[in-house]
């Protein structure tokens, strides 16, 4: 599959965690790892910050990503040492180790942009678990319609971008309810200089009820959904699908 410039482009991978600091969702992922221990696969770890840090907390931790601008900055990140690095997508994964838990966050799922996609996805990661291994990975539910919000109009966030000066960040969006797939405008602008650079990415909404179905396509079945990283059950309200499945065996 091809990799969305936004996460593949050295600039953009250079400031990404500029604009996602560490959240709520990196304490679910690193506090569920932790409960579960063993061998950790973050699937599309990006820049490499969470599996860094699990790294750092003693677990044995394999970080895969098929963008070669996340994964230059994974690398450089102080404790990279301590982590396998491996570009691959999830789809073509094919490594010797099986894991105990493996995770995608950052709505990293959304990126399977069909129903194909996604099942090879998962077909991958059941081969990749262990007989009671754990996958867990989060995707926005469509019924919240995040995208209405990801608008010039909407919210603007301003980072310090060291040597580069302040940095904006304004979004755009277009949104095919037919396909699930909304087309994202991502717009830097430079507020000392002027300049600015624009990036684009593509990710799909579907339902919970569309999603059980490719899991168990998969030979997955799910443990539990939770409807936020509160761990909250999930409603057909909640803002977010979060899938913890394990092998159908």
């Amino acid at each position: 599959m091809a990799v969305d410039e936004i996460f593949d482009d050295a600039f953009f991978a250079s400031i990404y965690d500029l604009f996602n600091e560490w959240d709520a969702w990196d304490d679910f992922y690193l506090d569920m790892a932790l409960e579960i221990g063993g061998d950790v696969l973050d699937l599309g770890c990006g820049t490499g910050r969470l599996a860094c840090r699990m790294a750092a907390e003693g677990l044995n931790v394999t970080g895969a990503d098929p963008a070669a601008g996340m994964l230059r900055v994974a690398r450089s990140r102080t404790g990279n040492e301590r982590v396998t690095w491996v570009q691959s997508d999830g789809q073509s994964l094919r490594l010797a180790e099986r894991f105990d838990f493996v995770y995608m966050t950052g709505h990293a799922f959304q990126t399977m942009l069909t129903d194909a996609e996604a099942v090879a996805l998962l077909t991958a990661v059941a081969a990749h678990l262990k007989p009671h291994g754990r996958f867990v990975f989060d995707t926005r539910n469509p019924a919240a319609k995040a995208w209405l919000d990801w608008t010039p109009d909407g919210p603007r966030a301003v980072v310090d971008g060291g040597d580069r000066g302040r940095i904006e960040e304004i979004n755009d969006t277009a949104a095919d309810p037919a396909t699930g797939i909304v087309e994202i405008i991502h717009r830097y602008r430079f507020l000392d200089t002027g300049a600015e650079r624009v990036g684009h990415s593509r990710i799909r909404f579907i339902d919970r009820d569309h999603l059980a179905g490719l899991v168990d396509q998969a030979g997955l079945t799910p443990v539990v959904w939770y409807g936020d990283s509160d761990r909250s059950p999930y409603t057909p309200d909640s803002p977010e699908i979060v899938a913890v499945l394990r092998r159908r065996d």
